[in-house]
């Protein structure tokens, strides 16, 4: 057992400086990231409207009015245009998706009045301060190697938080164990600190760290969820038939998804770009976790008006079910002000965690003039 146990510390003190630096980098930029939308707008307040009016609705002629806006101001991007309905008044928020564009590549963020008939700003997918940090915490700047980097990292620090957490389980009085010694040296009190910080945040960083490895790696994380509770309900990627006909308009097509999930939440319309493309009305349904990225759809030929492609969350079985919890669990958005400040707060754990553990390292190193074990 004493084996095991030192085996297990010698494996803690090596993840933890070669991890921890990394960990501490994903907790802040992850603290950041809580309030990344409210952050984005204190740096830019000419987007601030004042006195604005009600957030838009199901049948608000505003939608119609953004998307002309957009397409008559750059009449060469042929992409779909996405709107959010952030669900706060305030400007309009919408994006220009182009052709063949992966998750964020060469993304337009487009802010328009709350009328939607004026654009007030204007500004690529990561060349702005809050999008650079997004990109940072997801992937390292790395693109899609990057996003495996962090996935594949981040169960090296599973392994950091659960190898603490067996080095530090007490063999004899519970009381000693979590006490923190004040007169001690200096080289106890960093490990007294140490401990006392990794008790208190693992619960935390523990669920932060894991949902965050499924997220970076969806394509594991599913073949795992598939193993266990069965089969994935898809995303349906139709299209349109091009007609001779002018397309239906986005007042339209809002009507003919409300009527399809009438007790849902209307968060996103997506207009398309070419003639295959179709709309996509993503919607909150009633028990959905997440606000701002549910994972309800509604796919309607920009031509015929007929739905081509519907994803219901209600009808979700259990494996997609956890998948809709990834994320408002990871941003803290599922709790609202609370949880998320309660987020914020435990990000700054891993870096206190690095350097107790590193000033530790140091001192017994230097005491004993050779490499020390953190305990």
């Amino acid at each position: 057992m004493q084996r095991a146990r030192s085996i297990v510390r010698k494996v803690h003190l090596w993840l933890g400086l070669g991890l921890g630096a990394l960990f501490a980098l994903l907790g802040l930029t992850g603290s950041a990231l809580v309030f990344y939308q409210e952050i984005d707008a204190a740096l830019n307040p000419s987007v601030i409207a004042e006195s604005p009016p009600p957030t838009p609705g199901w049948k608000s002629p505003v939608w119609g009015r953004a998307l002309a806006t957009v397409r008559s101001q750059w009449p060469q991007r042929n992409g779909a245009w996405r709107f959010e309905r952030t669900g706060k008044p305030g400007v309009l928020a919408a994006r220009y998706q182009p052709p063949k564009a992966d998750h964020h590549g060469q993304r337009i963020m487009v802010w328009l009045t709350p009328d939607g008939t004026h654009v007030l700003r204007e500004a690529e997918w990561g060349t702005y301060a809050m999008t650079w940090i997004y990109d940072l915490h997801m992937q390292f700047q790395m693109g899609d190697v990057g996003r495996d980097v962090v996935g594949w990292t981040g169960l090296g620090m599973v392994m950091l938080l659960l190898s603490g957490f067996w080095a530090w389980w007490p063999r004899g009085s519970w009381v000693k164990a979590l006490r923190y010694k004040r007169n001690a040296a200096p080289s106890r009190r960093l490990h007294d600190l140490h401990k006392l910080a990794g008790l208190v945040s693992m619960p935390v960083l523990f669920m932060l760290t894991l949902t965050g490895v499924m997220l970076s790696l969806p394509k594991q994380s599913d073949a795992t969820l598939v193993s266990l509770f069965g089969p994935l309900d898809q995303t349906p990627k139709p299209r349109s038939i091009p007609q001779p006909r002018l397309p239906i308009t986005i007042d339209h097509a809002l009507n003919i998804a409300h009527r399809a999930m009438p007790k849902g939440r209307l968060a996103w319309v997506e207009a398309p770009g070419d003639a295959q493309g179709v709309y996509m009305v993503r919607i909150q349904q009633p028990g959905d976790p997440s606000f701002r990225f549910p994972h309800s759809y509604v796919f309607i030929d920009q031509f015929s008006g007929q739905i081509v492609g519907l994803k219901d969350r209600t009808r979700f079985g259990a494996a997609s079910t956890i998948n809709n919890w990834l994320h408002p669990l990871h941003d803290g958005s599922i709790g609202g002000l609370p949880l998320r400040l309660f987020l914020v707060l435990f990000g700054l754990a891993p870096t206190i965690l690095f350097v107790t553990g590193v000033l530790r390292w140091r001192t017994r190193t230097k005491e004993a003039g050779q490499t020390a074990l953190p305990y």
